[in-house]
This record gives structure tokens, sequence and C-alpha cells, in this order.
């Protein structure tokens, strides 16, 4: 193999396909990204057996003998990080592998190509063809809310249904969860079954991450035990979670005498931030006490201090004071727009807060003991 390619678009394809490689294997040959040069294009594939990933790269490449080639991730990633060059070299024989540029030359060893196991590529006649906005969005919303304890593995990731023209994305730890609801076209007749559609928290991070914002659309396959992405320069495979999730719409309220209340994002967040100040690993909850038209935001640790800020609001009714994790709300108002509006409702102190907006996203978080 003999090719010359543009060094920005290799090292953004080779970075995304990096991050899949492990660190640490007792394989060592997954350590690798395997580059193919055919047809005028490189095709990079990474996988950790759980995760894989395929990508092409046209922009800049110029293949004067094809072939293929394992590529160490970590010395590449380096040369690709360091290089000053804007065209790079990449030759193969049988000691291994030249890396040059216009004043550059590195040699790497070569493992065998044949020996890197195969990722899946994307042959699927039913799938969801679903917005990359929408797409994007709807895993940023949700993927925060997802539990890292992997003694509750079935919420280790973001349960996907998707059934005729609706995609749902849900993601909760058990303390808060999050929804969010939009459109996709069904290809096919595809749709999901059950509650067993979750996909890996750090899978959907980087589906999320390789999705261009320039295309219009994606395409997304769930099969019995795994899941496939497809963008026009990429293909992503990853296994799903196993077991079920819970039955996540009895958690959100519906209730019928709660008070709703619009708010705006950025000055309820700038709010929480002053009010959190107090706060430390140990003494997470700020009291929220609606009422008089005004939300109080209220937090007390010994040893730290106290905080209380006040914020107008359209509510004169009866006060209502809860006690939520500060940290559960700046993730809501984060991965919002600060000039966005949203509704909260409350009903008391032992209840849940159901915040929502209007392009279909509900947030849950439920209420700490006043002790905290």
């Amino acid at each position: 193999m003999k090719i010359s390619c543009s060094r920005e678009p290799l090292t953004n394809a080779f970075s995304l396909a990096a991050s899949v490689a492990p660190a640490r294997s007792p394989k060592e040959i997954l350590q690798n990204v395997k580059i193919t040069a055919s047809g005028g294009k490189l095709t990079l594939t990474a996988t950790d057996m759980e995760v894989g990933i395929r990508l092409e790269v046209e922009e800049g490449v110029e293949i004067e003998t094809e072939g293929t080639a394992l590529l160490p991730v970590q010395r590449m990633m380096a040369i690709l990080r360091e290089s000053n060059d804007e065209t790079l070299t990449l030759m193969t024989d049988d000691s291994g592998i030249q890396v040059s540029g216009a004043r550059s030359t590195f040699r790497l060893p070569g493992s065998n190509p044949d020996e890197f196991p195969p990722v899946v590529s994307f042959e699927e006649d039913k799938y969801h063809v679903i917005s990359t906005r929408f797409f994007r969005s709807m895993v940023r919303r949700t993927v925060f809310a997802t539990d890292t304890d992997n003694s509750r593995f079935a919420l280790g990731g973001v349960l996907l249904e998707m059934t005729g023209n609706s995609v749902t994305a849900v993601g909760t730890d058990g303390r808060r969860l999050a929804s969010m609801q939009g459109e996709g076209e069904s290809i096919g007749g595809h749709e999901t079954s059950g509650t067993s559609t979750i996909v890996p928290t750090r899978a959907i991070q980087l589906m999320e991450r390789a999705v261009d914002e320039n295309e219009d659309t994606v395409d997304v396959a769930a099969r019995q035990s795994d899941l496939l992405l497809r963008t026009k320069t990429a293909v992503i495979y990853s296994r799903l979670v196993e077991g079920r999730y819970p039955t996540w719409r009895q958690v959100i309220p519906k209730r019928d005498d709660a008070v709703q209340l619009d708010l705006t994002v950025g000055p309820v967040f700038a709010a929480l931030r002053q009010a959190a100040i107090v706060t430390d690993q140990d003494s997470r909850g700020i009291d929220f006490t609606f009422g008089d038209g005004t939300l109080k935001l209220e937090a007390s640790t010994k040893d730290v201090g106290q905080s209380q800020i006040e914020l107008p609001i359209a509510y004169d009714g009866d006060p209502i004071t809860l006690t939520m994790d500060h940290r559960y709300l700046a993730d809501f108002c984060k991965v919002l727009d600060r000039e966005q509006s949203f509704q909260i409702e409350i009903e008391s102190g032992a209840s849940p807060a159901l915040m929502t907006t209007d392009d279909g996203y509900s947030y849950v978080i439920m209420p700490m003991s006043r002790d905290r």
C-alpha cells in the first residue's frame, strides 16, 4: 500500500476511530485502526468487540498502490497531532509502516491486517430515517441521565423506541429521567419491540459525535442484540445492553391539580449556579420555594455557608417547597438554549418535579428529603 492524504481529514477520521479502540486489551490487535485503500478512498475500521466503526475518507486522498495496514492507535495519533505537514504519505512493506511528511519520517511496526476482526457494514432493508438535528438533540438531552453504576446494568444506556413515524429516547438513573420524542420515517416496516433496545451510553455518545451536522438525515437499524447507525461516511455498530428497561412512562407524573409555571432557562440557570456556591459533595440539595410571585432558592452547608437567591415568577398561590439535587437541574439547563422557555409542574415537596418543552422533551427529578 502507498497513499498520500491530507492530514486534517485523516486526523479527524482517525481520532474518531481511535476512540473505539481499547486502551488496554488482552487482544493487542484491537489497539490498532485498520486502514484500507481501495476504490479511490480510505476506509478506517476499529472495534473493541462491543462497539465497531467504519469511516470513509475521500477528501485529499491519492492512492498509488491499494492495500491494507494496521496503524497503532497511540503512536499514529501522536504523529497526526504533532505533524505540521498538510499532506502525509503512508507506505507499507515487509518491515512495517512508513509515515512521511515534507521533513519527517516515522517507521512503525506492522501487524497482519488479515487478523483484525471484521466490522459489519450497514446492509439492512428495515430501518428508521431520522433527521440529523433531532438525533443529535435527542442523544444530548437524554444520555446525561443514564446510570454509570454497573449494579443497575439495564440503566447504563439510552432506550430507543422506534415505531411508525415516532422515535423516542429515554435515559434514567432512577433519580431523574429524561425523554425526548420526535419524528422519524420507518423504512420497510422497521420498529423496535418491548423495552430492550438499550444502546450503551458510550456507544450512543460516539454515534452523536460521528454525525456530521451538515448531513440532513441518519439511518438507524435495531436488530435483536445490536444496533447500526449509518451516515454518508460512517457506519457504527453497537451491541445492546442486556436486560429490560423499566416501565418509564409510569415515572412521568400525570396530575390534574399540579401547579404549572412557565420559566426561561437562562435566569433559572443563573440563580441555580449562585445558590449552588455553598453546596458540596455531601450536601447537594437546594430548597426551591414557589410562592408570593417569587422562586426562592436556598442552600445551607455546615462549614461552608448559606445562600438565598430570589427569582420573580408568575405564581401567587400557596407556597410549595421541594428539595432537588442542584446537579440534576443544572444538567437539564445545560442541554437547552438559554433563551428557551420551559414549563415546570410541581405539586408538593414529596412529589417529583416535571419539566417539559414544546419540542417533545420531558425531564423528571425526584425530590430529596429535606434533611439532605
